[in-house]
């Protein structure tokens, strides 16, 4: 039987994100979990070189690829949809591992253990890294839309920012102070 695992995974980049908003560029999963995965390995170095963090900034990167591989199988659910009700969220949390556990079984059994640490991210450490970069990920989304004049992003900035700020990790909170102003910047800017 062929695996159907790799195949899976590359089917990413057809599940759109911020579907309930109007987007001036759509914005896939493959290309969201690259940027995240960017993030999260920066946020575990900054992490662990000025923070006395031991995380492995490749298991962090690593995770962050697939943190949301559940999404080939479920699709992505809008975050005021997932996050709006705490039973709806607790139901949503039970698909995603499902989803998780059919993804892994499209392995080799003998692959699963090695492919079940980046898929579910069971450390609590990289998990904080990767969520703290998904956030992030989302933030710069809507910068980016705001930059090409797209006022529908605005409130998401508003709140996306306010969540970032709301007890981050203090690898966020160095990033944030060091880093974010550069994603306001043009090309031009970026490169004098």
């Amino acid at each position: 039987m062929t695996e159907r695992f790799f195949p899976m995974i590359a089917r990413m980049r057809y599940i759109s994100r911020w579907g309930l908003m109007r987007n001036t560029r759509p914005e896939n999963v493959q290309e969201h979990s690259h940027m995240v995965a960017v993030l999260a390995h920066a946020l575990a170095v900054i992490q662990n070189r000025y923070f006395g963090g031991q995380v492995d900034p490749g298991k962090a990167a690593v995770a962050a690829l697939y943190h949301d591989a559940s999404e080939i199988i479920t699709g992505d659910l809008p975050t005021p949809i997932k996050y709006d009700n705490p039973e709806l969220q607790t139901a949503y949390k039970q698909v995603e591992s499902a989803a998780e556990q059919k993804l892994l079984s499209m392995l080799p059994e003998d692959l699963r253990g090695d492919f079940a640490e980046a898929v579910t991210i069971p450390d609590p450490q990289i998990r904080a890294l990767v969520k703290a970069a998904d956030k992030l990920s989302a933030y710069l989304k809507c910068v980016d839309e705001l930059n090409a004049g797209n006022c529908e992003f605005k409130k998401a900035k508003e709140q996306t920012y306010a969540a970032l700020c709301k007890d981050p990790i203090p690898a966020l909170s160095y990033f944030m102070e060091h880093f974010l102003a550069g994603f306001e910047l043009t090309l031009d800017e970026l490169t004098q």
